[in-house]
């Protein structure tokens, strides 16, 4: 485990930053030093997602029930009707594991789990350069309809100006870059 004071991991951003890429080479670099924590939500699965691998995919009346039975640890409305939480059983499997929790995770819901969790998560924060970037990354990547493009960018603004209730802001202006400045916070914060 961990010498550092954190013991999770929280990284978040606006849609279409690149989170996600950052995660996968946090991952290929770090494989055994942290642990997925898979969130659960409601919407449908894109091509190639599986249930329990990239998501856990609950239809509304068992997100409803597990909100019911207080399974989340936070959870939250992030577009109309649907819904996205983290499964405390999900933290519990990754402790037990030995690893330590990553939460990729939206804006809002990293906002809840640095309340939540204690002692206080490492937080970091990818930002796009800019807006119209990040327009043409969500248009690219050919997974968004044209009222979910015009919903992640309609949060965009309100997300951007969270940034400095995050612990690092990483600008994901050239890829290998933000991955190395990542590296180096990963190291700092958690060397072993």
């Amino acid at each position: 485990m961990s010498s550092g004071s954190n013991q999770c991991l929280i990284i978040t951003a606006p849609s279409g930053a690149g989170k996600s890429t950052l995660i996968k080479a946090l991952m290929a670099k770090y494989p055994t030093l942290f642990q997925f924590s898979i969130s659960a939500t409601t919407r449908p699965p894109r091509q190639g997602e599986v249930d329990g691998q990239h998501y856990h995919f609950l239809c509304s009346e068992a997100f409803k029930a597990a909100q019911a039975d207080n399974s989340f640890l936070e959870w939250e409305e992030v577009y109309s009707g649907l819904f996205y939480g983290t499964l405390r059983s999900e933290v519990s499997r990754i402790q037990r594991s030995g690893a330590i929790p990553l939460f990729d995770i939206d804006v809002n819901g990293g906002l809840s789990l640095q309340q939540k969790i204690d002692p206080k998560p490492l937080s970091i924060f990818i930002k796009p350069p800019s807006k119209a970037l990040l327009e043409q990354r969500l248009i690219d990547r050919k997974t968004e309809s044209a009222e979910s493009l015009r919903d992640r960018l309609a949060r965009y603004e309100y997300e951007i100006s969270q940034e400095t209730s995050f612990d690092y802001v990483i600008v994901n202006d050239n890829l290998d870059r933000a991955a190395q400045e990542l590296f180096t916070l990963i190291d700092k914060h958690f060397a072993r």
